[in-house]
């Protein structure tokens, strides 16, 4: 089964940017379904951000949308989250999560059950 491990995450100030990345195992990656999900303290786990197994479309949070840019990288099996703007409510430990084939639903980009695989998670703080 392919491994996800994430890395990028740190302490930045209110309006900085970020850029976290998930480091996938092997190529079958590739032709996986791919997200980032973030969860608070004392909060439950939410979507922020995924994109087809093609590279195209990719789907956003409200919350993220015109801040936070999803893309990924075929040659290296990278997943990335490029993050501008961040705010202290942004603060959380953010996950990436795969699954393997394609989906055929919006609905199922955004829900943390539609993904088998889970990374560790890398730690964002936004200090106001």
């Amino acid at each position: 089964q392919v491994q996800l491990v994430e890395s990028g995450g740190g302490l930045v100030q209110a309006g900085g940017s970020l850029t976290l990345s998930c480091a996938a195992s092997d190529s079958t990656v590739n032709g996986y379904e791919l997200g980032w999900f973030r969860q608070a303290p004392g909060k439950e786990r939410e979507f922020v951000a995924a994109i087809s197994w093609r590279g195209t479309p990719s789907y956003y949070a409200d919350s993220v949308k015109a801040r936070f840019t999803v893309s990924r990288d075929y040659d290296t099996y990278t997943l990335i989250l490029k993050m501008n703007t961040l705010k202290p409510e942004d603060t959380a430990v953010y996950y990436c999560a795969a699954n393997p084939g394609p989906f055929y639903s919006t609905t199922s980009y955004h829900e943390q059950r539609s993904y088998p695989i889970w990374g560790q998670g890398t730690q964002v703080t936004v200090s106001s």
